[in-house]
């Protein structure tokens, strides 16, 4: 099993009664709430938390991106990764450079995307995989003023234009729907040229995008917030039959999840430390975003909507996030907090039903201080991690979605 460092960029001192004065995260007023100091000194913190879990030993650095929100204040991820690529690479530590979550769906620029990426490979001598979210409806839709029914447009034709910008070894012309260029000719190009760095696609679970990550053999992003008891059977399950259908191995390595954990020496112990700062991430963050904007109409297809009513567990939690407690949390999974060995078997549980080969571990989150973030950090790659890491290993698989430098086997 590869396990990526994921990171968001929260400010993390938002006031106790924010999710009761205000509306949503997303409309946030900026000035009232914050100061420069918890400003700078989020980036900052998110920067070593990131460099540090990279010295810690995890397999990737993965961080998303969001627009106009106090829960993740990343308008672009590429930044960070540019400094973490430039300092993993000065200090030889070999991680694999994961901006996980660059939208393609919002993006009027992808060229720009095709550029930057490609200099994070050269930056980093070949170590990058690449995220490419369709986008969250408030972020593209209602921030970024594409119309709901462009967006999966958007993110096709947006796709197609990059990985050929990387692949062609001569310039060509674009003729797309909102997307015409006389010339394509980018430098640089991505080091990895087999035929490209590895792409993952991070999805809810839609059919039909399902069929499309199989068909072109990219990884599968699934991100858990609601935790794999309430979500991991149904979305899994549809990836496998899906893959089965279409005469495809299924192959743990083509699946990423993400999950919240915290991990003190005892039970009792991570439920002191962490239960107010991960009631904080699903009051003030999450929570906050609100259903009218994570879903707008025309934005999911019918396969989508289909999905979506069949079983809407999902939603039925969200509507109850800005109360929910840190009990609820453990209880549904969203949070795996404990000792290291409650930590391990939780997780290698649900990874080898599920048949998950990336764990993208969220290891600091909401109000969590950096002391106590690189304290989870540490002793997540010090004691659960060498127990997950062989997961898999010994089972024939190829990890064709990593980078080759970094042990991958590209198809």
């Amino acid at each position: 099993m590869k396990i990526s460092y994921f990171q968001q960029v929260p400010y993390r001192s938002l006031p106790d009664d924010f999710e009761s004065r205000h509306e949503s995260v997303v409309t946030t007023p900026y000035h009232d709430l914050v100061t420069p100091e918890g400003i700078r000194s989020a980036f900052k913190d998110a920067l070593d938390e990131m460099m540090f879990a990279a010295r810690c030993g995890f397999d990737g650095i993965a961080i998303t991106e969001h627009g106009q929100s106090s829960y993740d204040m990343m308008p672009n991820p590429d930044l960070f990764q540019s400094v973490v690529a430039y300092m993993t690479e000065q200090e030889g530590l070999e991680t694999a450079i994961y901006p996980l979550g660059r939208s393609l769906g919002k993006t009027r620029e992808p060229l720009r995307v095709a550029e930057e990426q490609a200099m994070l490979d050269c930056m980093s001598g070949g170590r990058l995989i690449c995220g490419f979210p369709i986008g969250l409806a408030y972020d593209a839709n209602s921030n970024n003023g594409v119309a709901p029914m462009e967006t999966r447009e958007r993110f096709d034709e947006n796709l197609e234009l990059i990985l050929r910008a990387w692949r062609e070894r001569e310039p060509f012309a674009f003729n797309g729907k909102f997307t015409k260029l006389s010339k394509v000719n980018i430098w640089p190009r991505p080091l990895q040229t087999a035929p490209h760095p590895p792409v993952w696609i991070t999805a809810i679970g839609n059919p039909n995008t399902m069929k499309f990550i199989l068909e072109n053999n990219y990884g599968f992003n699934y991100f858990g917030w609601f935790g794999p008891k309430v979500t991991g059977r149904r979305i899994f399950d549809r990836f496998q039959q899906i893959a089965e259908e279409l005469g495809k191995e299924v192959n743990p390595y083509q699946v990423g999840f993400m999950q919240m954990v915290a991990v003190a020496e005892t039970d009792a112990e991570a439920e002191r430390l962490y239960a107010r700062h991960a009631e904080y991430f699903f009051r003030k963050s999450l929570g906050g975003i609100g259903m009218n904007r994570l879903a707008l109409p025309g934005g999911i297809d019918i396969r989508g909507l289909e999905f979506i009513y069949r079983d809407p567990k999902d939603f039925g939690i969200y509507e109850k996030m800005r109360t929910i407690t840190f009990k609820e949390l453990v209880e549904c999974g969203a949070i795996i907090c404990g000792s290291p060995s409650t930590v391990r078997e939780r997780i290698k549980e649900f990874a080898s039903d599920f048949k998950i080969g990336n764990l993208h571990a969220m290891l600091q989150f909401g109000s969590m201080p950096t002391e106590l973030a690189k304290y989870n950090i540490e002793l997540f790659a010090r004691e659960v991690k060498p127990h997950l890491s062989q997961l898999w290993s010994d089972q024939g698989y190829q990890h064709h979605w990593w980078p080759e430098r970094l042990g991958g086997k590209p198809a």
